[in-house]
């Protein structure tokens, strides 16, 4: 050190009294030195401390995530066991043409309701669950739609909507209803064999062209492809169903007050965003009589809270965005009948259809994005009068 140096080198032609006064400086250069070092020091001793610190808490987050990391494994290999048991068995049962359903008949055990007449369940709002699929009257108004039970949402969407009007006292001669972006569904024609009026509407050919659903033959541009299956008799639906061109995001003021029901399957997250799938619901209470019924099905997303897909093409709801709409709703004088959250444990459940989609398996459950998913059926029940 150059203080050490400086002490220790020859001083030739120095008295005593010049020596012992360089080293009296020299020592005090050196007790600076110290005092300065003892400050440095001093003040690096939080800073190892808060290290110290830092690595504690560090570890122990490293240990939880770790555990957490350890459960989600375990969890996910009882899942993936589970999933493999139940894709397995439906890849075994499953059967294309007339066995398509043959899944469907071995859990539940017959494919034809044993009821002939409609009857109360009775629904409430509800996530899509696999004992809704047992019911008698699921296969009832499968049945009545010319079609096979099957474990589909799609399929569960359609009984939702109409055993929840149904229930309502609106399938009957004299009602009259409008659905929201039907496609080529078969509704329409279902509610026209029971008397009802319905204005079956959807989004024009170019817009439809624009989202890919006209190339994916899921859009109608008049009535002509809505009782291909026969579900009504051709006079009484030429009677009773016409066809609306309306965009869900700006619905005509002439529709106001019009209608007894209006429906929507599954289309509302196809509007452009979470809020504008929410607005629409919001905006469809306008079109209903006094008391009227809006029952509208959409897709849920069963693995978070948080995080979920929000794009323009499609929004999937998670739980908080529901709650926050049925406020919003109830804010405004309407009642949204109770929501049955239940996650079922069934065999259909533990599937998650995979993409592509629709390969046999059941699809009560299916992977969008990073995100397992159902359907959620929302009953709605609209002001008794207007301005309450």
């Amino acid at each position: 050190m150059p203080i050490l140096r400086k002490l220790f080198r020859p001083n030739r032609g120095l008295t005593s009294d010049d020596r012992l006064g360089r080293i009296e400086s020299s020592l005090r250069a050196v007790a600076d030195f110290q005092m300065v070092l003892v400050e440095r020091l001093e003040g690096i001793d939080p800073i190892l401390t808060g290290l110290s610190d830092s690595n504690a808490s560090l570890d122990q987050r490293l240990k939880h995530i770790t555990q957490q990391t350890a459960e989600r494994l375990d969890h996910l290999s009882a899942r993936l066991a589970q999933t493999c048991y139940a894709a397995s068995l439906a890849t075994k049962i499953g059967h294309q043409g007339e066995y398509e359903n043959a899944l469907y008949r071995s859990l539940v055990g017959a494919e034809r309701p044993l009821s002939s007449t409609a009857l109360p369940v009775p629904l409430t709002s509800s996530l899509c669950q696999q004992v809704h699929f047992c019911l008698d009257q699921y296969r009832f108004w499968i049945e009545q739609i010319r079609d096979k039970p099957r474990f589909l949402r799609k399929q569960w969407e359609f009984f939702f909507i109409a055993q929840a009007l149904f229930e309502r006292g609106m399938l009957q001669v004299g009602r009259r209803g409008i659905g929201f972006g039907i496609g080529s569904e078969p509704l329409p024609a279902l509610f026209a064999s029971f008397g009802v009026e319905v204005l079956a509407t959807d989004q024009s050919y170019e817009n439809a062209e624009r989202s890919g659903w006209v190339k994916s033959d899921q859009h109608s541009t008049d009535v002509s492809g809505l009782n291909i299956r026969g579900i009504c008799t051709a006079a009484r639906f030429s009677k009773l169903v016409e066809f609306a061109e309306v965009d869900m995001n700006a619905l005509p003021a002439n529709l106001g007050g019009r209608f007894d029901f209006c429906w929507s399957a599954c289309a509302l997250e196809h509007l452009g965003s979470l809020k504008h799938g929410t607005e629409f619901i919001k905006r469809s209470l306008d079109v209903l009589k006094p008391g009227g019924v809006a029952i509208h099905t959409t897709e849920f997303n069963l693995s978070s809270n948080e995080r979920t897909i929000e794009s323009e093409g499609l929004s999937v709801y998670r739980r908080r965005d529901i709650e926050e709409l049925v406020q919003e709703i109830e804010a405004e004088g309407h009642t949204v009948e109770p929501i049955d959250w239940t996650h079922g444990n069934g065999l259909a459940e533990t599937v998650v259809d995979l993409p592509p989609w629709g390969r046999g398996e059941p699809h009560v459950r299916l992977l969008l994005g990073d995100f397992e998913c159902t359907s959620i059926g929302l009953i709605i029940r609209g002001n008794a009068a207007p301005g309450n």
